[in-house]
């Protein structure tokens, strides 16, 4: 059965299905020799801990597999280019299309069109899809992997609650909800104002507040340190049970209403990591975007009729598409450090490689 795409020529509709064919076939191939992997990795977890066959299946690699496809969709969309695009100019295809007296502009069309239809889906898996995949996957690999189950909670919990004020939870654990020690701070120009510190503390999750039988408060005034050590620890604070995980793997859970909302509290606390939520709010816009660019880079590389065949068009194609990824995790962690804006830093790759896929274009053959 042939598909049909109302609306558009014999030459759009053969060009939008064999990007579109060869883009999933790729990805169909290689998700079944990823999950034959990963499963052979993690076999002996599996049995040791007793994963039930229906949760292997659907709570892991069903909410695996998405976010699978979509973190390499950018690799997929550039090889299915050079693939299939470097077979037609081989075959002198693309000789005949142009000198049918259609430009190399409109044979762009059905790209776009396909690259659109990428975009489009990786938009959607990132904003929306993922997330909710992602705290499945990792709620899965918690109870059933043996290295990820003591991870989910730092050891060394630091936060910045609000301006001036910071929280330090040592050995929290989510099942009984206590850790070994607490400490809250507050801080005035640069200098240490109070301190209430105490061991063995548990959080209540009905009324979020925490206790202990004993705690310590010191106050400073100057020089001078004023000590209290009678008073049961039984406090409120600006922090949610939820912040005490590994805060890059939470953010990740999070559909974008969500991080959009999470981020500005975090802003409001005076978190020193907003840079990287911001990377990850970032990125899940950059990467579909970049899934044109590369198209262009593909369709301009792979268009002319070379000696090297196929496997030049490839081999150059792939290294590009590796130095394009490469240069957005460099500029990822350029971002976390400090060093340059999340925004400026997560789009710079777009922005460099948008101005290779414009000089190669216009290099292509016309």
């Amino acid at each position: 059965m042939k598909i049909k795409f109302p609306g558009l020529k014999i030459i759009d509709r053969y060009i939008i299905r064999k990007f579109l064919g060869t883009y999933f076939f790729a990805i169909a191939l290689i998700i079944i020799i990823v999950v034959i992997f990963d499963a052979v990795e993690k076999i002996d977890d599996f049995i040791e801990m007793k994963a039930p066959l229906s949760a292997i299946a659907f709570q892991y690699y069903l909410n695996f597999i998405p976010f699978f496809i979509n973190q390499f969709s950018g690799l997929f969309t550039f090889i299915a280019v050079i693939f299939f695009t470097s077979k037609m100019a081989y075959n002198t295809e693309i000789i005949a299309i142009l000198s049918s007296g259609v430009s190399f502009r409109r044979l762009m069309w059905p790209y776009f069109v396909s690259a659109l239809a990428i975009t489009t889906l990786s938009l959607v898996l990132n904003l929306y899809v993922i997330p909710g995949a992602n705290s499945r996957r990792l709620d899965f690999e918690m109870q059933y992997i043996k290295r990820m189950s003591n991870m989910k909670y730092d050891p060394h919990i630091y936060r910045q609650i609000e301006p001036g004020t910071f929280v330090y939870i040592r050995n929290f654990t989510g099942n009984n909800n206590q850790a070994s020690y607490f400490v809250l701070e507050t801080y005035q120009n640069g200098a240490i104002v109070s301190s209430l510190e105490a061991a063995n503390v548990t959080y209540n999750p009905v009324t979020r507040r925490w206790s202990a039988p004993k705690s310590i408060h010191r106050t400073f005034d100057g020089e001078v340190e004023h000590f209290d050590d009678s008073q049961p620890l039984d406090t409120l604070i600006n922090l949610e049970t939820t912040e005490l995980g590994k805060v890059e793997e939470l953010v990740k859970t999070m559909r974008i209403g969500r991080l959009n909302r999470f981020i500005e509290q975090q802003r409001a606390k005076g978190s020193d990591m907003i840079a990287r939520f911001e990377v990850e709010r970032q990125n899940r816009f950059s990467f579909p975007i970049s899934t044109f660019i590369l198209t262009v880079i593909g369709v301009s590389l792979s268009s002319r009729k070379v000696r090297g065949g196929t496997g030049l068009h490839i081999g150059v194609g792939i290294v590009l598409c590796f130095s394009f990824i490469l240069f957005s995790r460099f500029a990822d962690e350029f971002a976390k450090s400090g060093m340059l804006p999340p925004v400026l830093s997560v789009w710079m790759p777009n922005v460099l490689y948008s101005l290779i896929a414009i000089y190669l274009y216009k290099k292509a053959p016309k």
